[in-house]
């Protein structure tokens, strides 16, 4: 049997339909009329009242195509310049672009752009995309999802092993040699979003380069103090956060009444990063400390975490053979390829997720 869904624009019910198609015949096993919340209804048909070219969501549904075919792009030009026929790749494994991530509301979410669909027609390749609800809908965070592939990859049983990636937001992967042991993965806080944005802000660069305005600069600790206080990093993990928590509105609030030379902000929140790393790594048995991601680049960050944890072996993923530009990428590769063999793509241990769940949706 199949079910069909059915909702029109009258927005009057759902209509369910439970249907056999057997040769030519179509044979209806049950029928349902399930009846919309007045209150999710009148929001509904609020929001298609809007005129388009004035709605927000007008706005995010042509960003939705526009970064759809953006990443086709990108992977057709990747092919073309390797030479490799699109006959040779089994899929396309696409986080698409977070805009919103809120795993810890009620209901809890997260919100990717970059229409799979697109991706998958321009190239002509099988895409595999969506994989952060899968994980939240069996009560998980939905991020971060590179420790499942940092466990398949990194693991040592000589070593209890740590994967740091400092990109946007940073997230930290705890590896016991002990394989009975739980992998154990979460968000740190900031990793280079607020370097960045307050880098662009006041000095209209995209990236504060190998830390050297930061470097310029003199950490203000009562600041520092402040923003360390956050909520955020004393929770106990499994936590994410994003970009729609850790940005430019969140330091305006850490820094009101504040009289600072920009470039002590910026050195204070090059410092922020390293702390938050730093106290995140000393609750755990870490051994050896493997750096991905952009942050990696940024010496004045890296010298503060050596600074910060003198008796940790800290390096890059390069050490074990892995371009440290590249791991994440090379994850959802790795998730496509699970998805696929339709094997799970999370690790609840760093989720919080009830269950290891196939993560992803496929798009021919």
């Amino acid at each position: 049997m199949y079910i069909g869904l059915m909702s029109g624009t009258s927005i009057d019910a759902i209509d369910v339909v439970l249907a056999d198609f057997i040769g030519n015949e179509i044979h209806i096993n049950a029928v349902y009329s399930h009846p919309w919340p007045q209150n999710l209804r009148d929001t509904l048909l609020a929001l298609t009242q809007e005129t388009k070219e004035q709605s927000v969501l007008h706005a995010i549904a042509i960003l939705d195509v526009k970064v759809g075919k953006l990443f086709a792009e990108a992977v057709i030009n990747t092919l073309e310049k390797a030479s490799i026929s699109k006959e040779k790749i089994h899929a396309i494994g696409s986080p698409g672009q977070t805009l919103y991530h809120h795993p810890d509301g009620n209901p809890s979410y997260t919100w990717q752009l970059g229409d799979p669909n697109i991706i998958a027609k321009m190239t002509k390749i099988t895409t595999i995309a969506d994989f952060r609800r899968g994980d939240i809908a069996v009560g998980g965070q939905g991020a971060p999802l590179a420790p499942s592939f940092h466990n398949a990859y990194m693991h040592s049983s000589e070593e209890n092993r740590g994967v740091l990636n400092i990109g946007g937001i940073g997230n930290l992967t705890v590896l016991p040699a002990d394989k009975s042991l739980p992998v154990i993965g979460f968000d740190t806080g900031p990793g280079n979003a607020l370097l960045d944005a307050f880098s662009y802000q006041q000095q209209h660069l995209p990236v504060d380069k190998d830390g050297m305005w930061a470097a310029s600069g003199r950490v203000h600790t009562d600041l520092l103090k402040d923003m360390l206080e956050d909520e955020y990093f004393i929770r106990p993990a499994p936590k994410s956060t994003g970009r729609d928590y850790f940005n430019l509105e969140w330091l305006s609030y850490h820094i009101l009444g504040l009289s600072l030379p920009p470039e002590d902000i910026q050195a204070t929140l090059c410092q922020l990063t390293v702390d938050s790393v730093a106290n995140s790594v000393k609750s755990y048995d870490i051994q050896r400390l493997l750096v991905c991601g952009g942050g990696v680049h940024n010496s004045l960050l890296m010298r503060g975490l050596a600074d910060k944890l003198p008796n940790y072996k800290i390096e890059s993923t390069e050490a074990i053979g892995i371009n440290p530009n590249l791991v994440e990428a090379i994850c959802f590769a790795w998730l496509a390829k699970q998805r696929l063999n339709e094997k799970p793509g999370n690790l609840p241990s760093v989720t919080g997720a009830d269950q290891a769940v196939i993560l992803g949706g496929i798009y021919l």
